[in-house]
């Protein structure tokens, strides 16, 4: 089973904070990769918790299409979750994309995540609670906190 985590943040204000996004992939409950990273606003936009998000997710699709899963465990199921029921709803058409900071975040992850669902079929998303999220939780606020930033609007 291949299950990957995305979150994001950002601090201590929403838009306009410091943001970035964890990501974790585990197979069959082993870590085989993870990433964190600091996220730039879009070109005349300003970061955002939702920007942050969908660059969490982009990373994990990303290393899905490029670094796992191998030929023959692309049939194993696998499951994408996150917390953020913007992220999870929109990629899936469900939810309506008014606009918005991370409207260029959402078409690149839009794009990418139709990619996957040809490669990998058996692939799904599932919007899971902040408290199913820790792992990624926790790495997505590593970095705005080695940036010296207090939290404000997240525990820390």
């Amino acid at each position: 089973m291949i299950e990957a985590y995305f979150d994001g943040c950002c601090e201590p204000v929403n838009p306009g904070g410091t943001a970035s996004y964890g990501a974790i992939v585990l197979v069959n409950g082993v870590k085989i990769w993870e990433d964190a990273e600091l996220v730039s606003a879009p070109p005349g936009g300003k970061t955002s918790n939702n920007v942050a998000e969908y660059s969490g997710f982009i990373a994990v699709v990303r290393f899905l299409l490029l670094g796992y899963p191998s030929e023959c465990e692309r049939n194993e199921p696998a499951i994408i979750r996150g917390d953020s029921k913007l992220v999870i709803m929109q990629v899936q058409g469900l939810w309506r994309v008014n606009g918005g900071h991370y409207l260029p975040f959402y078409r690149e992850a839009k794009k990418l995540w139709k990619r996957l669902k040809k490669q990998q079929p058996n692939i799904t998303l599932e919007w899971i609670p902040r408290e199913r999220n820790g792992l990624a939780d926790e790495l997505s606020k590593c970095l705005v906190k080695k940036a010296g930033v207090t939290f404000r609007l997240q525990p820390e």
